[in-house]
């Protein structure tokens, strides 16, 4: 036993576990280099700010591709799920539930990996050798997920419909295709814009898990520029800021959208 007063612990009188006041800490010894944007690059593409904006033009391109055909496919899918066909309910909720439920990077990498293995060999082999497969299969990659969320807003949005809408586009004698094309659809994408502006955001935020198969979009970018110069904090404040000067500029854009086909009186008539 100790006595009383004694200091049981292998240290001085009036220090902690720590070290007390006296013990030595380690700085951070970081080295900021705000100027590193208009060194070269290794890659001899131009300076590391070139670099970055190359990967922002892939994000937007990959982003955009993506996102025409998600619109499209969701369109299809929602509508179907709407209708009074059985058959295209089912498939369709088949649909949904398979590409919402599966992780994106398990998807990409199925799409990447798998793929042009289950297809004939020929076949196989041209997936394989397209230029920029990698961009290709994000794009496809993207659409399908996101094709199964636009199909939930698109559901959403001409279940909240008054049925007295599609009862009168039947008494003025429309037939069904007719009725969703004239009088559902574009009353329904009114309402959905502002969850379609959140999916358009998160498709181009997503881009960045194409790194994992080779895409060098501005997160790879990013990554690079961190690897050659060892400027972590520089190189993905960039990246941080030109995503958020793309989100920033879409959402002005859907705003004004928004405004522009609003009707007067019914959704944002207000606004």
């Amino acid at each position: 036993m100790w006595a009383r007063g004694e200091n049981p612990l292998p240290c001085e009188a009036g220090e902690g576990w720590g070290g007390g006041a006296n013990a030595a800490t380690p700085a951070m010894n970081y080295n900021w280099n705000w100027g590193i944007f208009w060194e070269q690059a290794p890659d001899a593409s131009g300076n590391y700010l070139h670099t970055l904006l190359l990967g922002l033009q892939w994000t937007l391109a990959t982003g955009l591709s993506a996102w025409v055909l998600a619109l499209l496919l969701g369109a299809v899918v929602g509508t179907l799920r709407t209708t009074p066909l059985n058959w295209a309910v089912r498939l369709g909720n088949a649909y949904v539930e398979l590409f919402r439920n599966v992780p994106l990077l398990v998807q990409l990498f199925l799409w990447y990996f798998v793929m042009p293995e289950l297809l004939p060999k020929a076949a196989g082999d041209w997936v394989k050798q397209l230029p920029n497969s990698a961009f290709w299969t994000s794009v496809v990659a993207l659409a399908f997920f996101t094709s199964a969320r636009v199909a939930e807003q698109v559901k959403a949005g001409i279940q909240s419909l008054p049925r007295g809408q599609s009862m009168a586009a039947t008494a003025l004698g429309l037939t069904l295709p007719q009725t969703y094309r004239y009088v559902l659809l574009p009353m329904a994408g009114r309402i959905i814009l502002p969850p379609l502006t959140s999916e358009f955001l998160n498709i181009l935020k997503n881009t960045a898990v194409a790194l994992t198969i080779g895409l060098m979009e501005l997160t790879a970018r990013a990554r690079a520029m961190q690897e050659f110069s060892f400027q972590v904090f520089e190189a993905f404040t960039a990246a941080t800021l030109l995503y958020l000067a793309v989100n920033v500029v879409v959402v002005f854009a859907m705003r004004r959208l928004e405004k522009a086909v609003a009707v007067p009186g019914y959704v944002g008539g207000g606004i």
